[in-house]
């Protein structure tokens, strides 16, 4: 299940978020003191940046950033996702693809979607596994 990130999840997700933002998966560590802003924003001002819990049989595994603007290029909203994280042992398993059909579907006046990534293509392919840059240049990601 995905669902819209509570209150109640900031515990779980600064556990999540601190694994996540000291991987590899990022350009540098992010102080805790960003990512607890970010949880209270995401919270309070989801129509600047929209959090996502993925849980597996009801228990906490992942989460999700989006954010939004304006692009001329594309003539409209985009979505960019800003972050996804899976833990290990559900990594592989199909939440990524669920995740982005859903904000495929959650935002259909969307003029583009965009994920956000650090500079090594290889940590993208890991988080997006079963993919290859083929394929990622031709889907709506």
């Amino acid at each position: 299940m995905i669902r819209n990130i509570t209150q109640g999840d900031k515990a779980i997700f600064m556990t999540m978020a601190k694994d996540f933002y000291s991987s590899k998966a990022v350009a540098h560590d992010i102080d805790v003191g960003i990512i607890e802003t970010t949880f209270d924003t995401a919270i309070n001002e989801p129509h600047l940046i929209r959090a996502f819990m993925i849980e597996d049989d009801g228990v906490p595994v992942g989460f999700a950033l989006t954010s939004f603007y304006y692009a001329t290029e594309v003539g409209g909203i985009v979505v960019l996702l800003e972050d996804i994280y899976l833990d290990e042992t559900c990594r592989g398993k199909g939440f990524g693809s669920k995740f982005l059909g859903l904000v495929e579907k959650e935002y259909p006046e969307a003029n583009g979607f965009h994920v956000g990534f650090a500079r090594k293509i290889r940590e993208l392919l890991i988080y997006t596994r079963g993919m290859d840059i083929k394929s990622l240049s031709t889907c709506r990601w």
